[in-house]
């Protein structure tokens, strides 16, 4: 099982965060458009533990053929300075994909209202020891992903989209 993990820094409060990424249309908004991501099935427009989801595109961006996934929030948590939620996926391109979004509250210098926005993504890729081998790639794709993902959050929280 491999782990990736990106973190960055949004200004806006820990509930403005919360409400954008617990709505099912935030994945619209921060996946890139090569993507082709496609909302198929939602048992819910707001991410609650339970919430069952069905998404289509070229998800793993490893493939140029579109993939399928369904996955669902398994738990869900808030507390005054911290939120979190994580969603497994139960059928998809992974043999397993476990990840956690997690949000804190951040006070800086200026008092300014702050949220920290954690990945954590436990993946493993299909086809045991030859699947390993494309780790790297997965990986690297990951990193581009959140890149991305990280600049249209900050887009659409900052300018409240």
């Amino acid at each position: 099982m491999r782990t990736f993990k990106d973190t960055f820094v949004v200004n806006c409060t820990i509930d403005r965060a919360w409400e954008f990424f617990t709505d099912i249309k935030h994945l619209e908004i921060i996946t890139p458009k090569e993507i082709g991501l496609k909302i198929t099935n939602v048992t819910s427009q707001k991410l609650t533990q339970g919430t069952e989801i069905w998404v289509e595109g070229k998800i793993t961006m490893m493939l140029s053929k579109r993939s399928r996934w369904h996955s669902m929030i398994t738990s869900s948590s808030v507390s005054p300075q911290q939120r979190q939620y994580v969603d497994e996926m139960l059928t998809g391109p992974f043999e397993k994909w476990k990840h956690l979004h997690k949000f804190y509250e951040v006070n800086n210098n200026n008092n300014q209202k702050q949220t920290q926005v954690v990945d954590k993504i436990d993946f493993e890729l299909r086809y045991g020891r030859i699947g390993r081998l494309f780790d790297g790639y997965a990986y690297k794709s990951l990193q581009k992903l959140f890149c991305h993902r990280k600049i249209a959050t900050i887009r659409a929280l900052e300018n409240n989209i």
